[in-house]
C-alpha cells in the first residue's frame, strides 16, 4: 500500500514539473500584458495634459492678440472699444489658466512613467519562484 502510494506520489510530482513550464509561460505572459495595460493609461493621461497645454498656449496667444488690439484701440479712442477688447482678453486669459491647471493635475496623475504595479507584481513573482515570498 505504501509503495502505490509512493508510486503515486511520483507522478504527481512529475506531473507538476511537466506543467512548470507552461505556468511559467503564463504567468509571463499576464505580466506583460498587466504591463501593457498600466502604460497604456498613464500614457493617455500624459496626452490629455499636453493637449490641454497646448490649448491654453493658443488661448495665450490670442489673450495676447487681444490685448495689443486693445492697447491700439485705447490709444485711438477714449473708451468703449479698448475696454470691451480687455474685457475678452482678461476672459481668455482666465480661460487658459484653467486649462493649464487641469493640465498639470493630468500629468501628474500619469507621472512617473514607471509602471510601479507591473514591476511589483514581477518582484513577487520572483521571490514566490525563488521560495522567499508567499504567493
Amino acid at each position: 500500500m505504501t509503495e502505490e502510494r509512493d508510486r503515486r506520489a511520483r507522478r504527481s510530482l512529475v506531473s507538476l514539473l511537466g506543467e512548470l513550464p507552461t505556468l511559467i509561460i503564463a504567468l509571463l505572459k499576464d505580466e506583460i500584458e498587466n504591463l501593457k495595460r498600466e502604460l497604456t493609461a498613464r500614457l493617455a493621461k500624459l496626452g490629455i495634459g499636453v493637449g490641454l497645454f497646448v490649448v491654453a498656449a493658443l488661448l495665450a496667444f490670442f489673450a495676447l492678440a487681444t490685448l495689443v488690439a486693445a492697447a491700439v484701440l485705447g490709444l485711438a479712442t477714449v473708451l468703449p472699444a479698448w475696454a470691451a477688447a480687455l474685457i475678452v482678453a482678461g476672459a481668455l486669459l482666465l480661460l487658459a489658466v484653467i486649462l493649464v491647471l487641469i493640465g498639470v493635475s493630468s500629468i501628474k496623475k500619469g507621472m512617473p512613467i514607471v509602471p510601479e504595479d507591473a514591476i511589483t507584481s514581477i518582484k513577487k513573482d520572483i521571490n514566490t519562484v525563488k521560495g522567499l515570498g508567499q504567493s
